[in-house]
């Protein structure tokens, strides 16, 4: 029984060494990148922000077809899927032409979640 004690012990150790080490290095890692981002110049940190992006959800477009289609009103019930992504499209469209107005460039997607 001792011996079993004293060979876990020992697997014991030797597995706690080999994780302190690997901590241990990953802190250099960190300490590394750390020292190389804050090093640079702040020009090339802003070429590393994410991108900022607008999202924009219609709440209710079944009712702003309805307000703004005759069509739409009769379609609203038997295809809403087709509706919904009609009425997307418009505001879509409408922005599009708002932005252009005001010169201003922007990449309009419609994405599915």
């Amino acid at each position: 029984m001792a011996n079993f004690l004293l060979i876990l012990c020992l697997i014991l150790t030797i597995f706690s060494g080999v994780l302190c080490w690997q901590f241990m290095e990953q802190r250099k890692i960190l300490t590394r990148l750390i020292a190389e981002t804050s090093g640079s110049n702040p020009a090339a940190n802003l070429q590393n922000e994410p991108d900022l992006i607008l999202t924009l959800k219609v709440l209710n477009p079944i009712a702003v077809a309805k307000r703004e289609s005759r069509s739409a009103r009769v379609l609203a019930d038997k295809l809403p899927v087709m509706v919904r992504k009609m009425v997307y499209q418009g505001v879509m469209k409408e922005l599009e032409q708002e932005m252009m107005e005001r010169e201003i460039e922007v990449e309009l997607n419609i994405e599915y979640r």
